[in-house]
């Protein structure tokens, strides 16, 4: 069984795939095997338009070195929809509908495929709370993956308590979190470093912080192997 781990999300467009797509880049160049997936992906364009390779999916294919085909899109992404909405308002704009059961079981069969030894990331969608259909949220589809998470914040204004609670929120539901990371908000009005240790008295598990346009440390990346 490989190691997992679900990378959540405090909050929507705070950096989680570009950790995400850190992360499987220093793991790849320390000789791990690794495999991301990003199962359900709102506001992606079809895989013939250019602006493609601006979505999430074309950026974790890129990370793992891998080209942008139907099947690698399909791989990587096989729940996607165009509108840049929660996933169940995405899949109703386009008549369709998306089931737990069906997400968890994608995710499940990939965990039980995995060679030992193989790290598999497993990027959620939006923030942890996020509806991911019309019964259930992202923390429901973690909670019945049953693996740890690795959650991921921005840096802005109010980014330590969404954190906080994000944390808190995992706690009580007794999702086990590996660590968290925070990554650097635009225009953030406090220095990154300044809101990772604001959140690092409030927590007893390991906090990174990642600059846009920097690389993952590698210790964030031990720590992802350490279930391995």
């Amino acid at each position: 069984m490989s190691g997992t781990v679900f990378i959540a999300g405090a909050g929507t467009e705070i950096g989680k795939t570009y950790v995400t797509a850190a992360l499987t880049r220093r793991l790849r160049a320390q000789g791990h095997a690794v495999r991301t997936l990003k199962p359900v992906a709102s506001g992606v364009p079809a895989v013939a338009d250019p602006a493609f390779a601006l979505s999430d999916t074309a950026i974790l294919l890129a990370a793992q070195g891998l080209a942008v085909t139907e099947d690698s899109v399909a791989a990587c992404s096989p729940w996607r929809f165009r509108a840049p909405l929660a996933p169940d308002l995405a899949a109703a704009r386009e008549g369709r509908t998306l089931a737990l059961a069906d997400l968890v079981a994608f995710c499940r069969a990939e965990i039980a495929a995995a060679p030992p030894g193989a790290t598999l990331l497993i990027e959620g969608v939006g923030g942890l709370m996020s509806p991911v259909t019309a019964e259930h949220t992202g923390l429901d589809w973690l909670e019945a993956l049953a693996v740890p998470a690795l959650l991921v914040s921005g840096s802005y204004l109010g980014a330590i308590s969404h954190a906080l609670t994000a944390a808190e929120t995992l706690r009580h539901r007794g999702v086990p979190l590996r660590g968290l990371v925070v990554c650097e908000s635009a225009d953030a009005p406090t220095p990154l470093e300044t809101v990772a240790a604001a959140i690092r008295r409030h927590v007893a598990v390991p906090v990174h912080a990642i600059a846009r346009g920097g690389a993952c440390p590698d210790d964030l990346a031990t720590l992802i192997r350490a279930g391995a």
